[in-house]
């Protein structure tokens, strides 16, 4: 019966002990994370589309989510979205992709984007330098 009892209390201090760093470390992460907070599935296309622009490897998942994260440090999602529409939608040609490429702002989003992603990219190690 004594036994059981300090197996029990060793055990509840293991706990209490494991719950109050966990409880740390997951409020150091939350503070660690990006600035901004952008949808899950914006991420997760983002990722999808990261790793098939690279090897098409799932090797580079933490270097293509380290990018995202490395982004939403930057931009608003509002700013994201319009950027990266701006970069993806540049080479459309004929009248349709005008808006995408012959305006100030533009070419100016989409070079913005296409330097802070080349940046965060060289960053997480996804490219070389």
């Amino acid at each position: 019966m004594t036994m059981q009892r300090l197996c029990q209390q060793s055990t509840l201090g293991f706990i209490t002990t494991a719950l109050v760093i966990f409880g740390n470390a997951t409020q150091a992460a939350e503070e660690e994370g990006p600035v901004h907070n952008y949808p899950t599935q914006a991420r997760v296309e983002y990722v999808n589309e990261c790793i098939a622009n690279h090897d098409d490897s799932l090797a580079n998942v933490y270097q293509c989510s380290c990018t995202i994260d490395r982004i939403a440090d930057v931009l608003t999602y509002d700013e994201f979205v319009t950027a990266i529409t701006f970069a993806r939608y540049s080479g459309l040609p004929g009248e349709g992709g005008a808006i995408f490429r012959d305006t100030d702002q533009a070419r100016s989003a989409a070079k913005r984007f296409r330097e802070l992603e080349k940046l965060s990219q060289r960053q997480c190690g996804l490219i070389k330098s």
